[in-house]
């Protein structure tokens, strides 16, 4: 796909000033396990695996998430299956996710550390489905399916962090209803399951599904994780199959109060370094930048963010741009890491099409940052409330605007600062 070069678009809008910033320092106070790997291993005896026999399969499913240590707690709860007696099997539970292919699902594991050298275990990519059945979600009837792989084992578990999801509120969200729901009905199940959520809800159609599931899959529960404002891993619970919709909604309150955020509600631009679905399903995380885009679900009230620059895409996310379209500006270097066929599967899959739209594409930083800020309308540096962010997963250190800075002092730390410069285009910070 072929965009304007410079010369195209350059004289179209005036160089401007650009604002004084601050690098700084965000910390507030949460708490971090000091051993996680202890933590699951003192509860993984909760999920009541004397039920089974001696040599039983035990499929373990694990989503597409970049969540602290999921490598280690991963071969850590193979290590105490097959401690037990049992034979694990890996089975990626992500819906659509790595282009709807097996060794794209395989890849995306590999991208967060996760391959059968790494853990120890066989991993069982297929994307075969088996049908358990229909339900009917407030006169909508939807059927479940339910992968293969981990339908033939003797016994299934899910490892998955709770969190606010990207798409909708309720009493569940993001965690191991959604991942058993959707991750494990791979693109199959997953389409079924959107096209049921949009018009239906989505927490309805969650519980109405997992209802089947348990019905008819060994089902043994899951262990939920819960991350910190930094990142890291504040909590590890195994949950038994018959309490996790009781269990999760206090989880996922514990992670609503801790989960990253910005010490501000309200900006003119928010620049975003890189986004992927390692950092968010929705490629940024929504509750951070206060935009859905979901038919349905009305966007939340706050943080509101005027414009968002995105820059470019992670490594780990192999192109799955899915999210680049909550950006109101990009450069030419994010479109020419897009894969649109791993896109295109992640948004027609989940029916959340907004995601997956390209916003206008400037050739560089500079001209990105001219578009933006004209587009704020009567542009001022002095006052001009900009947030300079690595991605949405990691706000422990970013640069802001000093007019910005002005009004969250009190919440955060300055380190240097700095006044913003380019290169052939390219930005940069220098001290000043």
């Amino acid at each position: 796909m072929e965009f304007p070069d410079r010369s195209d678009i350059s004289s179209l809008i005036e160089p401007q000033q650009s604002p004084p910033f601050a690098r700084v320092s965000y910390k507030p106070p949460t708490e971090t396990l000091t051993d996680p790997l202890a933590a699951t291993r003192a509860e993984l005896p909760n999920l009541r695996f004397d039920d089974l026999e001696d040599g039983a399969a035990v499929a373990i499913g694990v989503g597409s998430r970049g969540i602290h240590r999921i490598d280690e707690i991963t071969a850590e709860v193979v290590s105490y299956v097959e401690n037990r007696g049992f034979e694990p099997v890996v089975v990626p539970a992500m819906g659509s996710h790595g282009g709807a292919t097996p060794g794209g699902q395989l890849g995306t594991l590999e991208a967060l550390g996760i391959t059968e050298e790494a853990i120890g275990a066989p991993i069982d990519a297929r994307m075969d489905v088996e049908k358990l059945g229909e339900t009917d979600v407030e006169g909508t009837t939807t059927p479940v399916y339910f992968s293969t792989a981990a339908f033939e084992a003797d016994a299934v578990l899910v490892i998955n962090r709770i969190k606010p999801h990207t798409n909708f509120t309720g009493r569940i969200e993001s965690g191991l209803c959604k991942m058993l729901t959707v991750g494990f009905g791979k693109q199959r199940g997953a389409q079924a399951f959107h096209s049921t959520a949009l018009k239906r809800g989505y927490v309805p159609t969650i519980e109405s599904i997992i209802e089947v599931i348990r019905e008819s899959v060994p089902l043994l529960g899951g262990l939920a994780l819960v991350e910190n404002f930094h990142e890291e891993l504040g909590h590890v619970e195994a949950i038994p199959a018959d309490s996790l919709e009781n269990r999760e909604p206090p989880l996922l309150e514990r992670a609503r109060e801790e989960m990253p955020a910005l010490p501000t509600d309200d900006l003119d631009l928010l620049v975003v370094d890189t986004l992927g679905k390692a950092i968010s399903g929705a490629g940024m995380d929504t509750n951070v930048i206060g935009r859905y885009r979901v038919l349905n679900a009305p966007d939340p009230d706050s943080p509101s963010i005027k414009l968002i620059y995105a820059r470019g895409l992670t490594e780990k996310t192999q192109g799955n741009g899915n999210g680049i379209g909550l950006a109101d500006v990009t450069r030419q270097a994010a479109a020419d890491q897009l894969d649109l066929q791993k896109t295109y599967a992640n948004a027609l899959t989940s029916g959340s099409l907004a995601k997956a739209k390209i916003p206008p594409v400037a050739p560089d930083d500079e001209l990105a940052l001219r578009v933006a800020l004209n587009a704020l309308g009567g542009y001022d540096p002095e006052t001009v409330r900009v947030a300079w962010i690595k991605d949405t997963a990691h706000l422990t250190e970013f640069r802001v605007s000093e007019a910005l800075l002005e009004e969250i002092s009190d919440r955060v730390s300055v380190i240097d600062r700095e006044r913003l410069v380019f290169e052939d285009g390219t930005a940069s910070f220098d001290p000043r």
